[in-house]
């Protein structure tokens, strides 16, 4: 829905609001009109319901009006004696509209200091939870969302099973575009495994301000651009489907090519305008070898002594591993006497891949040799023909087209590129684009694979691990916990600064209590 829809659609809720309210305003000692104004019509509505005035606020955020609308239909009834739980069933069960009968037929008098106190336990735990996931939502939508890691794909840099708190604010928090959803989960409601949304209406595409932009190897969460999974796991796809942009799967990759960049791979290596790109001391980027040993090795020995977390027998005759492995690690298991031989998978000239991006047999692409590609920055206008549609006609078909509400259609006729039927010869891009990859290189499925990231897919930046746990092991990495993820040189644990901070604020407010409770 456009804006304009979603400005009309206001439009006709006010209108209903008027109707159905407009005498119960007169009985609070209010006027009519003010039941017509919008926006200002709740605020003097919180004053007759005897609730602060920013809960005003709360009626126009996503996801969260879901909550508060009910609580608030509730809690007019209250305001007019109508306690009872037929009442409150009633103005639920209608969406509001039964309020309507008691505007119109019942003759109700305001209560102008009412109690705010619940009337029973079941009440008041009630309300707290209500409070609770209001406040939860609002942190997880526009501030901090926690995030797993699930796969190996940055592996040495972040592990599987490492959980991540995600800012929102660092690139913008990004309102949501799928207003009717179940708060705080992504596309499935976790245990009854069904959607957690409805697909329409949707919000148009709107951030707000970040105070800093995606950085060359920056670590990004974002929302997977092709996914048709009919849920986040893919083990339950049974099918496909089109998601919402907010409701695509959760991926998160480094950043290693910027809006405007010329990127190639060479032997595995990523370069940026020609030139190698720099990593950081904290990536540790690994590769996919062969490695032919005379006799089976012992596979925990190796993990622990060469510092390998992956390594599978693939072959037994001969005897061949596949290993994924850092520079140094793999150095250090060059010089076991027991390997003959090690194959890089990044030194394999393989050619044509179709799996790879932009599937197109005229270029001869794979993960290990790619490129160059440019890669596109908002407002920069690139030639289209034959040659270069198969790197955009995503871009202007999908991610500035359909789910802009654009019907875009690329077609070809011959050399000649068609949009909706017209000759293009040229495009110039609405949003920035970003090229995401793992740090595990041969075995990742990101950029290479699927394309460009364009920045409305971003979700957040990791900023935290607040928990690190070794399924291997079933232990927790204690040395992992309550460490950063940016950041130079080898990542250190604030966990005992955490905890010596929380034995003193526990402290405080026992010494407080005590010294409270000992005056009165």
């Amino acid at each position: 829905m456009s804006w304009t829809g979603w400005l009309l659609f206001i439009l006709i809720v006010q209108v209903i609001h008027f109707l159905g309210t407009w005498k119960l305003y007169i009985k609070a000692g209010r006027q009519a009109w003010e039941a017509a104004v919008p926006i200002y019509n709740a605020v003097v509505l919180m004053k007759i319901i005897n609730r602060p005035w920013w809960w005003t606020i709360l009626l126009f955020i996503p996801i969260v009006n879901l909550i508060m609308f009910p609580v608030v239909w509730v809690e007019t009834l209250r305001s007019f004696g109508r306690n009872s739980n037929a009442d409150t069933f009633l103005v639920l069960i209608t969406f509001g509209l039964y309020i309507f009968y008691i505007n119109y037929t019942q003759d109700v008098t305001h209560i102008k200091e009412r109690s705010l106190k619940p009337r029973t336990s079941a009440g008041e735990w009630t309300s707290s939870i209500l409070f609770a996931v209001v406040a939860a939502t609002i942190v997880h939508t526009y501030f901090m969302q926690p995030f797993t890691i699930p796969t190996s794909s940055l592996e040495k840099t972040l592990l599987v099973g490492d959980f991540l708190f995600v800012s929102k604010y660092h690139y913008g928090a990004r309102a949501p575009m799928t207003p009717v959803s179940f708060p705080m989960v992504h596309d499935t409601i976790p245990v009854a495994g069904v959607k957690s949304y409805v697909k329409d209406p949707q919000v148009p595409y709107f951030r707000f301000p970040g105070f800093q932009k995606i950085k060359r190897n920056d670590i990004v969460v974002f929302n997977w651009p092709v996914d048709t999974l009919i849920d986040i796991n893919p083990r339950s796809m049974r099918g496909s489907v089109q998601k919402p942009i907010d409701k695509k799967s959760n991926y998160v990759k480094r950043c290693v090519g910027l809006p405007g960049d010329s990127l190639s791979v060479k032997n595995g290596r990523v370069f940026i305008d020609g030139k190698p790109l720099e990593l950081n001391d904290r990536a540790k980027i690994q590769f996919g070898y062969q490695i032919v040993t005379k006799k089976g090795l012992n596979i925990p020995f190796v993990k622990e002594r060469y510092d390998i977390t992956d390594i599978r027998l693939v072959s037994r005759d001969p005897i061949v591993y596949e290993v994924h492995a850092t520079d140094e690690a793999l150095e250090k298991i060059k010089n076991n006497p027991d390997v003959i031989r090690v194959v890089a998978y990044k030194d394999m000239e393989v050619g044509y891949d179709q799996s790879v991006f932009p599937n197109d047999a005229q270029y001869d692409f794979n993960n290990n040799f790619f490129g160059p590609i440019y890669i596109p920055e908002a407002g920069k206008t690139v030639a289209i023909n034959s040659q270069s549609i198969p790197f955009y006609k995503r871009i202007i078909e999908t991610y500035e087209g359909s789910e802009m509400g654009i019907e875009n259609n690329i077609t070809q006729n011959g050399t000649q590129v068609l949009l909706n039927g017209q000759t293009l010869t040229e495009y110039t891009f609405k949003m920035d684009y970003y090229w995401l990859m793992g740090d595990n290189r041969n075995n990742s499925q990101d950029a290479r694979t699927w394309g460009f990231v364009p920045f409305n897919h971003v979700v957040g930046k990791p900023v935290f691990i607040w928990m690190s746990w070794d399924s291997n092991t079933g232990s927790v990495r204690w040395d992992r916990v309550f460490t950063t993820v940016g950041g130079s040189g080898k990542p250190v644990s604030y966990l005992m600064y955490f905890v010596i901070a929380l034995i003193a604020w526990f402290g405080f407010n026992f010494f407080r209590k005590r010294k409270k409770s000992a005056k009165s």
